[in-house]
């Protein structure tokens, strides 16, 4: 079969881009919807986020239908933070067709290594690209991960990807025990002088002035984290505003001065698609979590605070099953916290990686 391969850079071209994902799968009995209000301005180069970087989506149709898409981006900052001309391969979804992942990846590989890219990543460019799943294919995720199907493991590889890095998702079943055990680490933390404060209540014109450098700080050495800008930073504020996340979120201070930082947004099941029947688990009713604490602080119990501070709101709403969310399978100091809050391994994720010069 051929495939025609398309680069559209307009709003009804991009938004069919992103409503592609809406029929992948379509077994599915759960599903989290295409988010076109947060995707297609970022496509189209509008927001902070996006500033500072070259972007092309790609799609690959066949009788006229999108049978595959990807979206290529290079972002100067990466190559300044990491010295790797590294390019991201973004918003992958096909249908079961080898051919057509295969056109339109390396349609998006050749625009990369045309622009000076030597290696191409699927799968980890937060917050835009999560990694694939490889377990759990039928579960609903917390909001931000990718359900994605199994078959995408061998299309991409037959595109010329390899494994690159593993991820777990951490999952906690909600218990008086871990109640207390919560609670004992928020007044410990607070006895040894720090001060946990929720993001609604600091003042919004030093939001982003307070969370930014402390979240950019504790997340510089992590694998393939490149630092927000304070711009893209207030843009992230305003979104977690919009989504409740600042009554979840979370500041930790020693003194006037921010030494962790915590994003939280509550989980939103009522926000997925599900079949005629189909009944979502307390299990699958999840947050979202991102937790940094900067190295003056570390070893102090300031993430397992946190955390455990966020939880005890959740748990006052309700909720019965808690998320970790992800962490990259040798960051062993956050998988040991993990532990510590009563989380297991719920799934597992696999970033991948394509040579260019090949």
């Amino acid at each position: 079969m051929d495939f025609k391969i398309e680069s559209p850079d307009d709003q009804s071209g991009l938004t069919e881009f992103i409503t592609f994902a809406d029929k992948i799968r379509p077994e599915l009995t759960a599903r989290w919807p295409a988010q076109t209000e947060l995707l297609l301005p970022m496509l189209m180069g509008l927001t902070a986020m996006m500033a500072n970087k070259r972007q092309r989506a790609f799609v690959a149709r066949a009788d006229g239908q999108i049978m595959a898409r990807a979206a290529a981006i290079l972002d100067d900052a990466y190559e300044k933070r990491w010295g790797e001309k590294l390019g991201h391969l973004c918003y992958f979804e096909a249908a079961d067709s080898t051919e057509a992942a295969k056109a339109v990846i390396n349609a998006a590989c050749e625009w990369l290594r045309h622009n000076g890219a030597t290696a191409a990543r699927a799968g980890f460019y937060p917050p835009l690209d999560m990694p694939f799943v490889i377990d759990e294919y039928d579960s609903l995720p917390p909001g931000m991960l990718r359900l994605n199907p199994d078959y995408y493991h061998s299309l991409i590889k037959n595109a010329g990807f390899e494994c690159e890095k593993g991820l777990v998702d951490y999952k906690i079943a909600v218990t008086p025990e871990l109640i207390a055990r919560y609670e004992s680490a928020v007044q410990a933390t607070r006895r040894a002088g720090f001060e946990l404060r929720v993001l609604a209540d600091i003042p919004r014109e030093k939001l982003a002035s307070e969370f930014g450098p402390a979240f950019n700080e504790a997340f510089y050495n992590h694998w393939g984290y490149v630092p927000s800008s304070p711009e893209a930073i207030a843009e992230m504020m305003m979104f977690l505003e919009l989504t409740g996340g600042l009554e979840t979120s979370i500041c930790a201070y020693r003194g006037s001065e921010v030494v962790g930082t915590l994003m939280v947004s509550a989980e939103e099941s009522s926000h997925a698609v599900l079949k005629a029947g189909r009944v979502l688990k307390d299990s699958e009713k999840l947050n979202f979590l991102a937790i940094g604490v900067r190295e003056s602080a570390r070893g102090r119990g300031v993430n397992l605070a946190m955390a455990s501070y966020a939880y005890l709101k959740l748990i006052a709403r309700g909720a019965k099953y808690l998320s970790y969310t992800l962490v990259v399978d040798d960051n062993w100091p956050s998988r040991r916290t993990a532990e510590k809050l009563g989380a297991r391994v719920c799934a597992n994720y696999l970033v991948y990686r394509r040579n260019l010069r090949m």
